[in-house]
Parts: C-alpha cells; structure tokens; sequence
C-alpha cells in the first residue's frame, strides 16, 4: 500500500525507501496532497494515465474523506507512492522533499464540508491554513528561487461569498467575502499564496472550483446523499426552501483544469474552474429522483421522500463561476454537460451501493 508514518507526541517516524533514479531526463516528480479524497483521487488516475512517466508522491492522512479504496487500481504502478503522514508536520514534509527532490505539488488536502466547519472549526483551521503554511515554509526552504518548480493550491469559490440573483458570475478579480469558517479557512489559505509567491518569487498558482460531483465522492455531499438515501428509502432533507444555487463542475473536468493551470499557467495567477451549470439544489434533488424512478423504481416515488429541514448558519445564497480566463488563455473547457455528468455519477453509485450500506 505505501509508507506509514506513526504520530506520536507531534513526532513522526517513517522508514523511506531507497531514492529512485530518474530514469527519464524530464520527468517530473509530483506531491499531490489529499491524493485519496474524492477529487484528489480522480487526479492522482488522471495523471498516471496522461503522464506515465512521471512519478507521484499522494500524502494523505486518510482522515474520515480519505479512502485508499478510490485508488486500489494505481496502488501497484511503479511510478506511484503512497505515504501516510499530515501536511502539518514540517520535519515529514522536509524528509519527503528531499527524499524524492519533488519539482510539483498540486495541494488538494483540506477540509472541506461548510456544516463539519460549523460545528468544529478548530480542524478547519489546522489542516486548511496551518497545513497550507507548512508545505510553503517546506517549498521556500527547498526550492528557493527555483522558477522551474510548480505548486498548484485548490482552492473553492466559496471564498467569494455569496452572489445575488442576478449578479454576474464570480471572476478571478471579485472580492474575498467568506461566510463559513470553511471558506474563511481557505481564503487564508490563498493569502498566504499570494503573499510567498509576491516575497519570495515563488512559482505559486491557485484555482478556484465549483461545486465538484462525480463517483467516490464522500456521502455528506448532496449528490451522493440524496442517491443513496433514496435508494435506502431513507428521507432526503433539503435545507430552507432549496433554492440555493450553486454551479456544478464534473470531477473529470476538474482534474483536467487542473492539469492545464499546473503545466502553463502564469506563476502568480489565479484561474477559476466552473461548470456554467447553475442548479438550484431543490431542482438537483428532484432531478435526481426523478431518474432514480426511471432506472430502479420503488415502493413509491422517490420525491415523496424530500424534507425540508431548518437552514444551516450563513448559508450562501448563490455560486456561479466566470470560466472565461482559463478558457481563453489555457484552451480549457468542460467536456460534461450536468445531464452527462449526472448520469454517469448516478450509475456508478448504482453499481457501487453496497459498499456504503
């Protein structure tokens, strides 16, 4: 499976296998943080298949969201390393870069669920800011001035607050305005980025996502809980009156945006990666069991299971993403529609249902 480092004390120890030898000249050696979360772990398999000569390094603490499951298909790749161990230990972070003179991280490791942060923001606060401190004072240390090295922060455009109805779309240049301990985390987070990439030059970069849907996301999400609540006839609580909108970006998507702003995005910049698929979440759920009907049918229609539940604290009104940066000045685009993508996710939870039940 990989390395394991054991955390005593705020110590870590680990034994590190030998350094490996590049055997190709440009090859590339990836950290990716958070590798077996739910989109870190799309990206880990997207980029062993576009890039297989690069080698990647997935340090994940495999808290609740992590799962070694999502990736059992890469576990055997040579190229691939799995190492236990927490972003905010400095000393493993250290021993990491040197061992493997990594030239790229691509930083998912984060809490991230607005309710979790709510009701304990002390961890958000920890892996999402401390954490994100301590891979750049690593990066700083070790790479210098070094403009041939990488560091890709995923960050959410949940930093921008709320948007009214008819606002335009949030763009790279819109202000910062959290209103979840969560999202605050990760606005700190991106402060920090822009502050060591202005000090000290280095080659910084952070994207901004939507709403990210798609197989093995973990089922506090909505997608997945209402999928899998339906199909255990269990209730389907939607907060306030559902009409909270927010823009939706399939996973795939997500890692191939991702991968352009990694490879050509200018140091220093931000780009967001949004969907153009604005839903409100009562119209999700309901589209949802409206196909569940089609595919498995119940005992009943599954909308007949649809509870509103009291509002969550602060909850943001509207998301939308402005795409057009990345689009322009990096080619990207999504390939998945909301119905494609939908479709492809509720099929997959399908074939998929008994390992959550």
């Amino acid at each position: 499976m990989g390395d394991h480092f054991l955390a005593t004390g705020g110590n870590s120890s680990t034994i590190f296998p030998g350094n490996v030898n590049k055997e190709i000249n440009d090859m590339n050696t990836l950290l990716v943080t958070g590798g077996a979360g739910f989109i870190g772990s799309h990206f880990v398999r997207h980029w062993l298949a576009r890039h297989p000569h690069d080698r990647l390094i997935n340090l994940d603490a495999l808290t609740y969201a992590g799962n070694l499951r999502n990736l059992c298909d890469v576990e055997d790749n040579p190229c691939y390393r799995f190492v236990h161990g927490d972003i905010c230990d400095p000393a493993l972070l250290a021993r990491l870069f040197a061992e493997e003179d990594i030239d790229r991280v691509v930083h998912f490791a984060a809490e991230s669920h607005v309710d979790r942060s709510i009701l304990g923001p002390g961890a958000f606060i920890r892996t999402n800011i401390e954490g994100t401190f301590a891979l750049l004072e690593t990066v700083r240390k070790r790479w210098g001035t070094d403009t041939d090295r990488r560091f890709l922060h995923v960050s959410t455009d949940e930093v921008y607050g709320s948007l009214e109805a008819d606002a335009p779309p949030f763009t790279e240049t819109h202000a910062y305005r959290p209103n979840s301990p969560y999202a605050a985390s990760k606005a700190a987070a991106d402060h920090l980025l822009r502050a060591y990439a202005e000090t000290y030059g280095l080659p910084l970069l952070t994207t901004h996502c939507a709403n990210n849907y798609g197989p093995f996301q973990f089922a506090e999400k909505l997608i997945p809980r209402v999928i899998l609540n339906a199909l255990a006839g269990k209730p389907l609580p939607v907060y306030g009156d559902g009409l909270n909108v927010r823009d939706w970006l399939y996973v795939e998507d997500h890692c191939r945006g991702i991968e352009a702003v990694l490879q050509e995005g200018r140091p220093g910049d931000a780009y967001n990666i949004g969907g153009g698929n604005e839903w409100r979440n009562i119209d999700i759920v309901r589209h949802i069991c409206d196909r569940l009907d089609q595919l498995v049918p119940g005992p009943r229609p599954y909308h007949e299971l649809i509870t509103f539940v009291p509002d969550r604290p602060g909850h943001d009104r509207r998301y939308a993403i402005d795409a057009g940066k990345i689009r322009r000045e990096l080619g990207w685009a999504p390939r998945h529609n909301f119905d494609s993508g939908l479709e492809a996710t509720l099929r997959w939870y399908l074939r998929h249902r008994d390992e959550y039940t």
